[in-house]
């Protein structure tokens, strides 16, 4: 990688993080109007993880001026703040100051899973360990005495030691960027419970003691990251019915211009008014009306029927329906992102974020719990 590339400045320590932060005017362009001058914008928190941290955020990004309101999407690692007037507040550089990197909010469904590979690694690890330790303590727990007991304990200690480093490297790195931003999260009580039964142990075993507790110290890690791959699972899996129905948009359509001209547009770049041709086994990009043309459309996304229902010119027809039979010309009635799809994509996405009574609570309980 040359001195040129992108990201090399950063890389060689010349460029300090908060440098590539997104200025005001890419969060600007980047945020979406929701009227009566009020405007929304996404970023990407990936170190959010847990109730403590949607609790740490979204207080502080409330507090800031002109910021109506600040939702954290844990299955996304969402943050969605709502702000009014012409400039924008400072939410970027308040989640840094958190010790949350954040970054202009866009949607990647080919991205591989990083987390849950590492998570996977960890449970490995950390049921290796586990495993052998327990089998060396069945002899402590015979009744082995002396040197047989202390040998054992040694070897406990030094097979303790990696997976405490790389499986408990999770949590610790976690509690660590927490209490270096002045707050707390669930990682802290776990790294605390972890680490003061290693060293109470390995202080057993150098003054000759009877018990010695690697096998707890190790497990307790080995079936916390059991439960944590199993919540990142669960939570991918109900990103998948969001991503299924953004799949569903077209990607581009064909723009029939007044010289009668073809030119093939990014749906993206489609805005109302504009001439559309819909072939047989296309989908409608965009919300229109069409005025050429007759065919039966697929339109169960919509209505859930799955019986095609037949159009002629005049009707009105939403984006994501399938074309099935025949061409249709439509005049497009609103952009892809005022379009039905996209509103109903938004209204998943905030069905997935709301919190449950029941959750509102045991996030105000894991705030108090954690100190």
């Amino acid at each position: 990688m040359s001195c040129c590339a992108p990201g090399a400045e950063m890389a060689l320590g010349l460029v300090s993080p908060a440098s590539v932060l997104p200025s005001s005017e890419e969060v600007k362009l980047a945020s979406r109007s929701l009227g009566d001058d009020l405007r929304q914008t996404d970023l990407s928190v990936p170190a959010v993880h847990c109730g403590a941290c949607i609790q740490t955020i979204e207080t502080a990004l409330r507090k800031l001026d002109h910021v109506e309101d600040a939702r954290v999407n844990l299955s996304t690692r969402r943050v969605s703040i709502r702000w009014r007037g012409d400039d924008v507040p400072p939410f970027v550089a308040m989640l840094g100051r958190l010790g949350y990197q954040a970054h202009l909010f866009e949607a990647d469904t080919d991205a591989k899973d990083k987390t849950l590979s590492e998570l996977i690694r960890a449970v490995a690890v950390a049921g290796f360990a586990a495993g052998n330790i327990m089998l060396l303590s069945v002899s402590v727990w015979s009744g082995a005495e002396g040197a047989t007991r202390d040998l054992f304990h040694w070897v406990s200690a030094l097979i303790a030691i990696p997976a405490l480093a790389f499986a408990g490297g999770i949590f610790f790195r976690s509690a660590w960027n927490a209490l270096r931003h002045g707050h707390m999260n669930m990682d802290v009580p776990i790294a605390v419970g972890v680490s003061l039964a290693y060293a109470m142990s390995l202080y057993e075993t150098i003054t000759h003691g009877d018990h010695a507790y690697f096998d707890a110290s190790v497990s307790l890690l080995f079936f916390l990251l059991i439960g944590r791959t199993l919540d990142h699972v669960m939570r991918a899996r109900a990103r998948t019915a969001v991503k299924g129905l953004s799949q569903l948009a077209a990607r581009g359509a064909m723009v029939l211009r007044g010289d009668g001209a073809r030119d093939y547009l990014p749906v993206g770049e489609i805005e109302p008014g504009m001439q559309l041709l819909i072939a047989a086994g296309e989908r409608i990009p965009v919300d229109g009306k069409i005025i050429r043309g007759a065919s039966d459309l697929d339109c169960s996304l919509v209505t859930g029927e799955s019986t095609p229902r037949n159009v002629a010119p005049g009707e009105t027809v939403r984006a994501g329906v399938l074309n099935l039979t025949g061409s249709l010309t439509i005049e497009a009635k609103a952009a892809a992102k005022d379009s039905f799809l996209a509103e109903m994509l938004r209204l998943m996405e905030a069905a997935e974020g709301g919190r449950a009574r029941y959750r509102r609570i045991a996030d105000r309980v894991s705030a108090l719990y954690a100190p």
